[in-house]
């Protein structure tokens, strides 16, 4: 799916050596029903280690009887959330996105029709979702090959990593200005280098 960005992208002498060693990409657009899914398991890895957010995520999806829909969501009290693992700022927030999507207000399925901003603004309009929730699912969901989140910790570190120094979120954007119109891919190798650091 992503050869074309991988051959340009092997050029550059930082990425280069990380595709050598890590290919292929392995992002794969998700199915549309999955969408939901998606931002919620995303609202629940916010700030967490992926270990914990698994976890927690499994716990929601067992509690919740493998329906994770809307509806399951707002009927289930506040307190088996909580005892779930889940806090109370997160419970709120992916109880306003199945408000958000049962009103219509939200139309998850069609999200892959719309423009990246298009789709960070319809996100970022629920409570709890930032731009970095919004990007993951642009990138991990949709596939969308020109996302980079510079506010992510993991791209920091890896850059760092790369580049042999700290650089400011608004400096990483710069630097990778270079890897357009495929900085998703190249996003996923530079988490490559953190892995394995």
């Amino acid at each position: 799916m992503w050869k074309k960005a991988e051959e340009v992208l092997v050029k550059d002498k930082s990425l280069g050596p990380l595709i050598k060693k890590y290919s292929p990409c392995k992002i794969r657009p998700s199915k549309k029903k999955d969408y939901f899914i998606d931002i919620v398991d995303a609202i629940v890895s916010q700030q967490l280690s992926g270990k914990a957010a698994t976890t927690i995520f499994g716990r929601v999806r067992a509690g919740l009887g493998g329906k994770i829909v809307p509806e399951e969501i707002l009927k289930t009290k506040d307190e088996k959330f909580r005892g779930w693992g889940l806090s109370r700022a997160k419970t709120v927030y992916i109880k306003d996105l199945s408000k958000r999507v049962i009103s219509g207000e939200l139309k998850v399925s069609k999200l892959d029709k719309l423009s990246d901003e298009e789709v960070l603004t319809q996100l970022i309009a629920v409570k709890g979702i930032g731009r970095w929730t919004a990007e993951m699912f642009l990138m991990f969901t949709l596939a969308r090959p020109d996302v980079f989140p510079v506010d992510d910790l993991g791209i920091s570190k890896g850059m760092n990593i790369l580049l042999k120094k700290a650089l400011s979120a608004e400096r990483i954007g710069l630097y990778a200005e270079r890897w357009k119109p495929y900085r998703t891919v190249a996003a996923w190798y530079v988490w490559k280098a953190v892995d394995k650091a």
